[in-house]
């Protein structure tokens, strides 16, 4: 069976998402739960055996689970069509929307700003939807599918928790912010200022620079994927739902994420988890170099995870690889795929 009979294809999307999978999609378990600080954070679940209009045998209710963690400024609301894939695969499935994004509380009187206080809440709001309650329903532990910023989130909970997961598979992991021109000990040194500035300003969060409110980037100067029809998908969405809407991040969010990223590289002996990393190859959001020294460091240490010593790359795509053009979106998913079942 090729790829594209496996998982949906661009040419079947605007059919699909207004058929097949929007009545799929409405047959999910919508809920929430207080985190940190008492934060509402909003989940979805999709259990085989479970959804009402299910024709499904009964050993379907034992299949194995996974829990994906979107990235800054998602919402699970954009990750249906990945959701019906992963699905249909036989696999229960669990999403998270982090707090201050997607239908999750927001932190600040201006809902716009990526902001939280602590990295690590979002790593413990993880932790309570894992242990909670994906793990109530079965003591088998689930896999980790991780994207961007949820990749940073996924790999500190499996440090913190290093025999909570099965196998995780994190595409375009935030291990480093790209700079561009700017050198990293210099980029550093400027959000250290600025966050410096703004405390003894204002108890108001700023903006990093270049950063503002919500505003839908065309398609032709996006650098997350090449497929001009997911990328509208998630632009309609926003569109129509306010309430995901999120703007640019402030100066203390990219600090925290600093702090994150450089926790992982201090903590590494404590990820025992099989890891697989998928790297963008032409990502301009996060950075490669980062990944690559992960990758090394981590295979040294555990050669069950990072086969080689190396991220698997898919050559020519931009950041959202489960959004991407087929060629790109199927690889990703096939491998994926491929690890969780090598680690059954």
């Amino acid at each position: 069976m090729t790829e594209t009979t496996l998982f949906n294809q661009e040419f079947r999307l605007k059919d699909k998402l207004a058929s097949e999978i929007i009545l799929f999609w409405q047959q999910g378990l919508f809920a929430s739960f207080h985190g940190v600080n008492a934060v509402e954070i909003h989940y979805a679940q999709f259990i085989h055996g479970k959804l009402p209009n299910e024709k499904v045998a009964l050993t379907k209710t034992h299949c194995p689970t996974i829990v994906v963690v979107p990235g800054r400024g998602e919402t699970y609301l954009k990750y249906q069509e990945l959701i019906f894939d992963l699905y249909h695969q036989g696999y229960n499935i669990f999403i998270i929307d982090h707090r201050g994004q997607g239908l999750s509380e927001r932190l600040l009187p201006n809902i716009n700003k990526g902001y939280v206080v602590n990295f690590q809440d979002y790593v413990d709001d993880l932790k309570h939807l894992i242990e909670h309650i994906v793990m109530k329903g079965s003591p088998i532990p689930p896999y980790l599918l991780a994207h961007s910023m949820g990749g940073t989130i996924a790999l500190r909970y499996m440090q913190d928790s290093p025999h909570a997961i099965k196998a995780a598979v994190i595409s375009s992991p935030m291990l480093g912010f790209y700079t561009s021109v700017i050198p990293p000990l210099i980029a550093k040194k400027i959000v250290t200022v600025k966050l410096a500035l703004n405390k003894l300003i204002s108890n108001n969060p700023w903006y990093f620079l270049g950063q503002k409110d919500y505003c839908p980037t065309c398609f032709s100067k996006n650098k997350l994927t090449h497929s001009s029809k997911r990328y509208q998908v998630f632009i309609d969405l926003c569109k129509h739902n306010k309430a995901i809407q999120l703007g640019g991040v402030t100066t203390h969010w990219i600090m925290q994420g600093v702090i994150a990223q450089q926790n992982i590289f201090d903590k590494l002996t404590k990820l025992k988890t099989p890891i697989l990393l998928l790297q963008a190859g032409s990502d301009s959001i996060v950075c490669q170099q980062s990944q690559n020294n992960f990758c090394r460091k981590l295979h040294a240490l555990q050669p069950q995870s990072c086969p080689k010593g190396e991220p698997v790359s898919i050559k020519g795509a931009f950041h959202e690889l489960f959004f991407e053009i087929d060629a790109y979106r199927n690889r990703a998913i096939t491998q994926s795929m491929a690890w969780f079942k090598a680690h059954n």
